[in-house]
């Protein structure tokens, strides 16, 4: 396939095509409400949701991808003028509401994009979805899998989320006489904060934007914007901090509470040092535990929580794979070879490292490779890497240049910002290769 026909939550010109895997906004840099550079699909409730995070968006432009079904997306070769066809299927990807992964094929071969995803291979969800891609492959191969390596590392071993939100209940329940507070993003974790209304028997509250959401998402009952009505708050990730905390707690008792596969909150200066070294040793901990770890896996036991300040919890509750699920999702899909679309992370590792022996051909050796920092307003962060777009593969090639023919299905590879002062922040680069 020739490049400039299809891009993933790319957002330049050059593509006749576009397609969303979700909406949070690290995969919508560069989208706007006056987009107009062509069609563009995504599952349906990310297209129930766009009209709120693109006000005056052209709607005709929505293309409803339905899970598990074949779409033909026609399209027209840059250099011969000929038509061609790319077919495409989402499948759910059980990251956050909306979210999807992308099925593709054609006389390029197989490739499978799967975004930012979370697959539990005991959810019902994850069954549907492994039950849809078999099917869909049948006798194809998938020739490149496009990865959510955020935590293809072996230190990252966290529970089922089922479990997680469960912690949090306990934590909660654990302290009766406090308020409580949880960071969450503008879009996901729904499923945790029912759950724990459900189990108290509580509301919620939520901020203004967040309850419409909600409302969009058909949950009328649970969310309130009323603080008298309720002592647990679910409240934007970027102001939970430990300044916010102890101000709350001059007041009233308060706790606060961070859902993350990360265990990071936004320090003080004066307790700039808490987290340096965290972000692993709790997982190093549980998996090197006298019950190793499974059992408070299973049980939901309060030891496997971290209480890394007298006011604030980090409970391993995450959207994103764990390193085990990572791998089962591979032996799955059965690729000839992979990439990740995290470019750099806290803990960046490129797939092949680890999981080069699952692919169908030999593998060349794989480096481990390591993050770049540079100084940004007196913090230690993460440099940003390139986007890049699907290569053609060639098993015989023990290295790819940059200068080779592009497959023309253009991705955006997200970058990875773990700041110190603001937990996880997902950034986007414009540069290719």
């Amino acid at each position: 396939m020739e490049k400039g026909l299809i891009s993933v939550d790319r957002w330049s010109q050059g593509s006749q095509a576009y397609l969303l895997t979700h909406l949070h906004s690290d995969h919508t840099s560069g989208l706007t409400s006056a987009w107009s550079r062509g069609p563009l699909f995504c599952s349906r409730i990310t297209a129930k949701l766009f009209p709120f995070k693109f006000p005056d968006f052209d709607l005709s432009l929505l293309r409803v991808l339905e899970d598990g079904s074949w779409y033909s997306v026609p399209l027209v070769s840059p250099s011969s003028g000929s038509e061609t066809v790319v077919q495409v299927m989402a499948i759910d990807a059980h990251h956050c509401p909306g979210a999807v992964m992308f099925l593709f094929r054609g006389n390029f071969g197989c490739l499978l994009y799967t975004g930012d995803f979370r697959w539990e291979a005991d959810s019902e969800r994850a069954k549907k979805g492994r039950t849809i891609l078999r099917d869909a492959l049948k006798n194809d191969v998938i020739d490149i899998l496009y990865l959510d390596n955020t935590y293809c590392n072996p230190s990252y071993v966290f529970p089922s989320r089922e479990v997680a939100a469960q912690q949090v209940v306990d934590i909660i329940a654990s302290h009766p006489e406090h308020d409580i507070i949880i960071g969450i993003d503008s879009l996901g974790k729904e499923d945790l904060l029912i759950h724990i209304s459900r189990k108290l028997k509580t509301k919620i509250w939520v901020w203004p934007e967040r309850l419409q959401t909600m409302h969009l998402l058909g949950f009328h009952d649970i969310f309130t914007t009323k603080t008298t009505l309720t002592r647990i708050r679910a409240v934007p990730r970027y102001s939970f901090n430990i300044d916010t905390l102890e101000s709350l707690n001059a007041m009233r008792p308060t706790i606060g509470i961070m859902p993350s596969g990360l265990p990071w909150v936004k320090p003080t200066k004066g307790n700039a040092n808490l987290f340096g070294s965290l972000l692993t040793s709790h997982y190093r901990r549980s998996r090197s535990s006298s019950n190793g770890g499974k059992a408070d896996e299973m049980t939901g036991n309060l030891r496997s929580i971290d209480r890394f300040h007298q006011y604030i919890y980090s409970v391993p509750y995450s959207d994103h794979s764990s390193f085990t699920e990572i791998q089962e999702f591979i032996e799955l899909a059965k690729p000839i070879n992979m990439k990740g679309i995290v470019s750099a992370s806290a803990c960046y590792v490129e797939p092949l490292y680890y999981f080069g022996r699952l692919c169908g051909v030999r593998q060349t050796s794989q480096t481990l490779y390591v993050k770049h920092e540079k100084e940004e307003e007196g913090k230690r962060v993460a440099t940003n890497e390139s986007k890049y777009c699907f290569r053609d593969f060639n098993p015989n090639a023990e290295k790819r240049k940059r200068k080779n023919t592009a497959l023309g299905v253009y991705l955006s590879r997200v970058s990875a910002l773990r700041r110190k002062r603001c937990g996880a922040k997902i950034v986007e680069s414009e540069s290719s290769i």
